[in-house]
């Protein structure tokens, strides 16, 4: 898990947002209680660029106020989820 500390912290420097297959990055944010930065998850089995590429990229453009807020974005094949950061346990 050290990998993934590393990359949010240059991701979270440099105000980028992470795409990734990884479940690591939403464990990190919620434990760190972070507000930065973005997560974007594929929960995709087939995660070739040009396999749903138009479902992400509107994804990706529904959501683009909230990313550049803080927020982790869970797409799979049949909905897309979002949560604001920080992240906190659901009552």
């Amino acid at each position: 898990m050290y990998k993934q500390a590393s990359i949010v912290n240059y991701a979270k420097e440099n105000d980028f947002v992470i795409l990734t297959h990884d479940l690591d990055f939403g464990t990190i944010l919620f434990v760190t209680n972070g507000q930065k930065p973005s997560v974007v998850q594929l929960r995709i089995n087939d995660i070739y660029p040009e396999i749903d590429s138009d479902y992400l990229i509107s994804a990706l453009n529904f959501a683009k106020t909230e990313l550049e807020n803080g927020a982790l974005l869970i797409i799979d094949t049949k909905k897309t989820r979002m949560r604001i950061l920080p992240l906190q346990v659901a009552r």
